[in-house]
């Protein structure tokens, strides 16, 4: 198997965690953490529903795997994620040592491995992770699009009816 079609194989898996997520009515990102092709570890946003705001799905996933393997350092595995990552889930990667970070699409606010910042890059960073972005961009940016849309309109209806039911 290419790495190309593997990185997508897994996003494909990553964006149906990610579904998880949209479910319990967190923002839509999935992650899974893969070693010797094969899950080890796998997470989707839960802030809001676990109350923990360090519930991101790269976290989650992260804490799954090395539970799974019975250790914290996540040597030679491969994390997949919908979209970049935030500064506290790239230091988390960088803690984990997981070889290599697949990300989906770009995170232009707060994205930390390149659109806002670039952590994994940083000359006192003690660790080196090999990344790339853009995997399955397009899909993982219309999940997120998607979801806000309906979240702006359903706010949009709320304040609609809120002003209908004063007047």
């Amino acid at each position: 198997m290419s790495e190309r079609y593997s990185d997508e194989y897994w996003m494909y898996y990553a964006l149906d965690l990610a579904n998880r997520a949209e479910a319990l009515g967190e923002v839509p990102v999935g992650a899974v953490v893969v070693m010797d092709n094969r899950v080890v570890g796998e997470g989707w946003n839960r802030p809001i529903s676990g109350n923990d705001p360090t519930a991101h799905a790269e976290i989650v996933a992260l804490r799954d795997a090395a539970a799974q393997i019975e250790n914290y350092r996540l040597v030679d595995a491969t994390i997949y994620v919908t979209i970049e990552p935030c500064s506290m889930c790239a230091g988390a990667l960088i803690h984990s040592r997981v070889s290599r970070l697949v990300f989906g699409a770009a995170e232009p606010k707060a994205g930390a491995v390149g659109s806002a910042s670039n952590l994994l890059d940083s000359p006192w960073v003690n660790y080196s992770i090999e990344y790339e972005g853009g995997v399955l961009a397009e899909e993982c940016s219309h999940r997120i699009s998607t979801f806000f849309e309906k979240r702006r309109e359903q706010k949009r209806l709320l304040k609609q009816s809120s002003d209908q039911s004063g007047s």
